[in-house]
């Protein structure tokens, strides 16, 4: 029988507590009842992502969970725990539910990935993929302004191209390349020495080129921290400062990322949640 609504924000609340690296940090400013919410959003998406990544990953299992999807927001909840929360979640904030649809779409792609072409492209998957759940957060949050869709869809952007800089190497050992085709070809660089590390001479410049394009989308949205609620600027401003300081050292360690993994500690991230509690409510 399904689990409480109860326990059902109890786990959520676990998986993201134990999966979700930078975005738990932030979400520690906010109050509890936002922070479930949160977790209960987090943890459909963390399941959409194993869904896709996982050794032996398949189409059927994501459209099986599709179907769940559909059938949680439409009847009462199935048996995966996270569902009450998730269902509850969704009601409570008014959050479309086509965001869901289009966030497993673009995993979906992942398991067909072939080589992206143009930015344009890449734009897309990185919409379906980040910005969706920006586009989550601030209906949690709260916000007013027309523009302030467009600008988390841009924030959102600017995370996953973060996060797709960082993880050059990783990606290519599981056979995806993100970067654009239009791009490599630019810059004359060839993936196919990704996964092993090796690097062409124009490789440098492509990461600052893309880098470029990330720090720009940061600056473009700002606008949107004086668009949601007041009791939320300081999760935002947290969230917004820790992906933007990961490309920041990226950008000052020359893109190292097909040697190591760039990474903030942990102290880093609880330092600047501590600065952004002290900034916006002092």
């Amino acid at each position: 029988m399904p689990v409480s609504l109860t326990e059902s924000y109890r786990v959520c609340r676990e998986i993201t507590r134990s999966r979700a690296k930078n975005f738990y940090y932030a979400f520690v400013l906010l109050d509890s009842e936002r922070r479930d919410a949160i977790c209960a959003i987090y943890a459909f998406m963390r399941v959409c992502d194993d869904l896709s990544d996982e050794a032996g990953a398949t189409e059927a299992a994501l459209n099986a969970w599709r179907g769940e999807l559909r059938a949680a927001l439409a009847e009462p909840p199935g048996q995966n725990p996270i569902w009450p929360a998730f269902a509850d979640t969704v009601k409570r904030y008014k959050i479309p539910a086509h965001y869901f649809e289009d966030h497993l779409d673009g995993v979906t792609s992942d398991l067909t990935r072939r080589q992206i072409e143009t930015f344009d492209e890449l734009y897309r998957y990185c919409y379906q993929v980040a910005s969706i759940p920006g586009l989550c957060l601030i209906r949690i949050f709260g916000y007013r302004g027309d523009d302030a869709e467009a600008l988390a869809e841009k924030c959102g952007v600017a995370f996953q191209l973060t996060n797709i800089l960082r993880d050059v190497r990783e990606d290519a050992q599981n056979g995806r390349v993100y970067l654009p085709r239009e791009d490599l070809d630019r810059f004359a660089v060839d993936p196919a020495g990704f996964a092993m590390g090796q690097a062409s001479d124009g490789f440098a410049g492509l990461m600052r080129f893309e880098g470029k394009r990330a720090r720009d989308y940061y600056w473009e949205s700002r606008p949107l921290l004086e668009m949601i609620d007041s009791k939320c600027r300081p999760s935002l401003w947290a969230l917004i400062e820790i992906y933007s300081r990961l490309l920041g050292r990226m950008e000052a360690r020359s893109y190292p990322v097909l040697r190591e993994r760039v990474r903030l500690s942990a102290f880093e991230k609880s330092w600047i949640v501590l600065r952004s509690f002290l900034r916006w409510t002092s």
